[in-house]
């Protein structure tokens, strides 16, 4: 059987899961690879790797093995520089090995955008120790935000309001962190009027920007986003040049997701993600092609047309409140059914749950943003997760 291009996929989550619908539809033979067996993408791939990315031998083995044309990063928690190897050797990386090299950990894409770039960012300073977040503490003022610099949907994130909460926000960072590690970001915290996402599609062809993506956020994990966010000309046209200016310097070709801060007109970069975002869920409802469309015609170097806005529309998580190996759902058709907008649902499948972990979102449609986010909450709300299947 012929196929347009073998994909090896790092990470399998449900962003991962959507991706391989999308490349698939495009002919795509899809190795989906994580850590652990049956994860969302897993479910629907072609075949499947388990090993930790973690571990150079193995992540190397896989490429040897599967020899594909594309080795595309979902998570950051990856031997970055076996993908450098890799790509120095012929083998293309998505969007490039300079580029998860640079945002696998948020120094090296802050020293990108603040240093080498010249961007609009908070006030940071890095830390190894206690003493060096107390130190940074200092630098930025209290509140300030301390994050680890490898981690991802927030984990580890605190913001501190008091020096004596500087040492818990430490450990919390240190406990929750991906990778072998131990650095925080000790970063000012912005008084901002509203933060977006603006999935920005670097092509063969030029750069590409969605409508901005508005989102909200609880322990430092995205919980609803909406699509369009409000946003004046002049900060829309600073959000782009920024993210323009960001992705041409990483390279490749794919969709990133570019976090902002705003405050009035002023923009300040705040993160990215050479990959689909979280907070580009809504994609999947609010335009015609998503997230996930548009990073694998990036990647397959194939056109991409105008793209059609369908209007106002949201996304709403759908949590677990506790762990469990086993887990089944009910509620969908009264979330399908919820009036007032047009409604879809996505289920993750993923084999386990744990407290706050997202195992779906509910999507929604309406006249209004508001009337949106309303919908999709109502609808995700619906939806009940069980946690004993005997």
């Amino acid at each position: 059987m012929a196929f347009t291009a073998t994909i090896l996929l790092l990470g399998s989550g449900e962003l991962g899961r959507e991706f391989v619908i999308s490349a698939k539809r495009l002919g795509c033979y899809v190795i989906a690879c994580d850590s652990y067996n049956n994860a969302p993408a897993m479910q629907l791939a072609d075949a499947r790797e388990v090993f930790s990315m973690l571990d150079p031998d193995l992540l190397r083995a896989a490429v040897e093995k599967h020899r594909p044309d594309f080795v595309v990063p979902e998570v950051e928690a990856i031997r970055t520089e076996v993908l450098a190897e890799l790509e120095t050797a012929g083998t293309t990386i998505v969007p490039s090995a300079r580029a998860t090299m640079m945002t696998m950990n948020r120094d090296g894409i802050r020293e990108v955008a603040a240093v080498e770039l010249g961007l609009r960012t908070s006030r940071y300073r890095y830390a190894e120790t206690l003493e060096e977040v107390r130190e940074g503490a200092a630098h930025t003022g209290l509140p300030c935000v301390i994050k680890p610099v490898m981690s991802s949907s927030g984990k580890g994130q605190s913001t501190v309001r008091d020096a004596a909460d500087l040492q818990a926000a430490w450990e919390y960072a240190v406990a929750n962190m991906r990778g072998d590690r131990a650095r925080v970001i000790v970063e000012e915290f912005v008084d901002f009027d509203y933060e977006i996402t603006l999935l920005t599609v670097r092509t063969r062809e030029g750069v590409l920007f969605c409508p901005p993506i508005g989102h909200r956020q609880e322990r430092g994990d995205y919980q609803e986003s909406w699509q369009p966010a409000a946003m004046s000309d002049a900060a829309i046209a600073a959000a782009q040049d920024m993210a323009r200016k960001v992705v041409d310097d990483l390279g490749g070709y794919g969709l990133f997701g570019v976090e902002f801060f705003v405050k009035n007109d002023e923009v300040i970069f705040s993160e990215l993600s050479p990959r689909p975002h979280d907070t580009g869920m809504v994609t999947l409802i609010s335009q015609s092609l998503s997230e996930f469309d548009l990073h694998a015609r990036a990647i397959l170097g194939l056109p991409i047309p105008t793209l059609t806005s369908y209007g106002p529309s949201a996304s709403a998580v759908i949590l677990a409140d506790r762990a469990s190996d086993t887990v089944r759902y009910d509620g969908i058709a009264d979330a399908l059914g919820t009036p007032g907008g047009e409604v879809d649902v996505r289920i993750f499948a993923k084999p386990t749950t744990r407290p706050y972990r997202r195992m779906g979102v509910a999507l929604a449609r309406a006249e209004t943003t508001d009337d949106a986010r309303r919908i999709a909450a109502e609808a995700a709300g619906k939806v009940r997760l069980h946690y004993d299947c005997a």
